[in-house]
């Protein structure tokens, strides 16, 4: 077994299996998914590591992010995606958490707003043979209307603004997951459609870079 399959083994061991993660599919799609392949050179030491992992080059203007495995692995489990599902990965950066979903659902597609991931991502995932994944650049905060509506949409980080608009691309009793850091403390939350109306519920206290584009807008203060 080479260094990164055990690093790998002991990722899941220690990180996710001891998170209240028992979706034995989720379990085995990290296990199948070489998560070194989805960073850079520079720091695929770092991969398996408990922590959100930056994925962009030093001088970037936006910093990008790999969700920490245990957070990524739970919002998995609480999107309760099934085989033939339609997902929307919002803010995926080099689509890992896009591969993920990939072995969970029937077709996956990932949005990113920065154009050098998206390469980046697409050379990935066809690197991993993962076929049923569409990665693509857009403004994350509008989704992506065009191939809605999904049975369930993950965003692959935080929000601190209300997400109306990706709530209107899922499908009746399709969930959204996520974690909302517009009050604090933020904490990850699962919304679902239901009739034409979004309601939501509190999972777990949850902390996750903001994704661009959902950041807070600032108020003047006297």
């Amino acid at each position: 077994m080479s260094g990164f399959a055990i690093a790998r083994q002991k990722m899941v061991d220690g990180q996710v299996r001891t998170s209240d993660v028992t979706d034995r599919r989720i379990i085995d799609a990290m296990l199948a998914v070489p998560r070194e392949d989805f960073v850079p050179e520079s720091r695929r030491a770092l991969a398996y590591l408990d922590l959100d992992l930056d994925v962009c080059e030093a001088d970037a203007a936006v910093k990008r992010y790999l969700v920490k495995p245990q957070l990524t692995a739970k919002l998995l489990q609480a999107a309760d995606i099934a085989a033939g599902d339609s997902v929307l990965v919002v803010g995926c950066a080099t689509g890992y958490l896009a591969a993920l979903a990939a072995h969970l659902a029937g077709k996956v597609t990932a949005i990113e707003s920065d154009a050098t991931l998206v390469e980046r991502g697409q050379a990935a995932l066809a690197q991993a043979g993962i076929q049923n994944v569409t990665l693509k650049s857009a403004e994350l905060p509008q989704g992506d209307p065009a191939n809605a509506p999904y049975d369930a949409i993950i965003l692959n980080g935080a929000t601190e603004i209300a997400t109306e608009t990706l709530c209107g691309q899922l499908k009746d009793g399709g969930r959204l997951v996520g974690v909302f850091a517009a009050a604090r403390p933020p904490r990850a939350m699962v919304v679902t459609r239901s009739h034409g109306d979004c309601g939501s519920r509190v999972l777990f206290d949850a902390v996750a870079p903001t994704l661009p584009g959902f950041q807070r807008v600032p108020t003047f203060v006297f």
